[in-house]
């Protein structure tokens, strides 16, 4: 198909269905500045495997790191080296599992190899790694910790921006299968989960923490009005 073509049928789908294509326009939100995987790996990782693919993102969840949260932000390559070095070594992953890493300056870091626009298939969520990304908040988040603004509005952008690519609403539930009994659910199980959603809401873990845990709910919102979306 030419490029002519393809505009002819946009134009032409523009034409037949306004509403939809204006909301289609609309719900995608901007892609937020992502520094990649090359700041903090040094160029590659020896070994490293050929990253998996699904064939979307329809969920996100969120983690935190159970990390220190006093850290200086220019120190955070270093940080995440060393979150790699542990996922790698003592849980025997082939990578890092989460695919995006934020830190308390909102500055957003690409995390398991594959490319930011693909859905790369992580390691994040036991039983439901397929079909979504795991996006972890460099710290710990317990009750009564204080969540950095500027941490919740990067995860905010950036749940907008890649559930947009598959016109997901944050704020809506998705049907996701459970790959894992060890996950919340038995193997094979549909289950309709929040798009953006705690890793609780997968696994039986406290993570990411009450403090975020109860922000969330405000983050979902705010992803949704950066998709456009009343």
């Amino acid at each position: 198909m030419t490029c002519a073509s393809r505009v002819e049928q946009t134009v032409a789908l523009q034409r037949s269905h306004p509403v939809e294509a204006l909301s289609a326009a609309l719900h995608q939100a901007p892609r937020p500045r992502i520094v990649p995987r090359s700041a903090w790996t040094g160029g590659g990782l020896p070994g490293q495997p050929s990253p998996r693919y699904d064939d979307k993102v329809i969920a996100v969840f969120v983690h935190h790191t159970d990390s220190p949260n006093r850290y200086d932000c220019a120190d955070v390559p270093r940080i995440i080296r060393a979150l790699d070095a542990g996922q790698i070594g003592n849980r025997r992953w082939d990578d890092i599992g989460y695919n995006f890493l934020v830190d308390r300056c909102g500055t957003i870091y690409e995390g398991r190899a594959g490319g930011v626009e693909r859905p790369v298939t992580g390691a994040h969520t036991l039983g439901f790694n397929h079909r979504t990304a795991g996006i972890a908040a460099i710290g710990t988040f317990t009750a009564g910790v204080p969540v950095p603004r500027a941490m919740t509005e990067a995860i905010a952008a950036l749940a907008a921006w890649k559930l947009g690519l598959a016109e997901i609403d944050p704020r809506t539930k998705v049907r996701l299968v459970s790959s894992s009994g060890k996950s919340l659910y038995k193997e094979g199980a549909a289950v309709m989960l929040p798009a953006l959603a705690a890793h609780r809401d997968g696994y039986a873990t406290s993570c990411p923490g009450a403090a975020l845990s109860a922000l969330l709910p405000a983050i979902r919102e705010r992803a949704a009005h950066l998709q456009g979306r009343r």
